[in-house]
């Protein structure tokens, strides 16, 4: 049960990353990877690339239960960093987002990294 009401709670956010899932079905890949849906390749390699604030783009981002990536082996690369989004994304449920933001704007303001210092991006290095 308690299995379910985490992904209910992180529903809103996984429905953004099922908006990419038309893309990878048509021009890229798709799997699912204990319980996660894993999508890659390209528009969404484009909009990982080019559409994010990072610096040369992102190499995979987590929205909820589905994770993008650039491609299958930076899937692979970044799975275990991108798990621990996921399971931050079960405990923020549609809180996720605007949390991870507000986190990063406050840190911009204040002069720090607004990516690297990130405690969201901290705890998925390990940090």
């Amino acid at each position: 049960m308690a299995r379910v009401l985490a992904y209910v709670w992180a529903f809103p956010t996984t429905l953004l990353g099922l908006l990419f899932l038309p893309f990878a079905l048509l021009f890229g890949g798709v799997q699912v990877v204990d319980g996660v849906l894993e999508l890659y390749g390209g528009p969404i390699s484009f909009f990982l690339r080019y559409c994010t604030l990072l610096a040369g783009g992102a190499s995979a981002m987590t929205l909820g239960h589905v994770v993008l990536a650039r491609d299958r082996v930076l899937l692979d690369a970044t799975r275990t960093h991108e798990r621990v989004h996921v399971r931050q994304c079960e405990r923020w449920g549609p809180l996720f987002i605007p949390a991870y933001i507000l986190a990063s704007l406050v840190l911009w303001l204040r002069g720090r990294r607004a990516y690297e210092d990130n405690p969201f991006e901290r705890e998925a290095f390990g940090n």
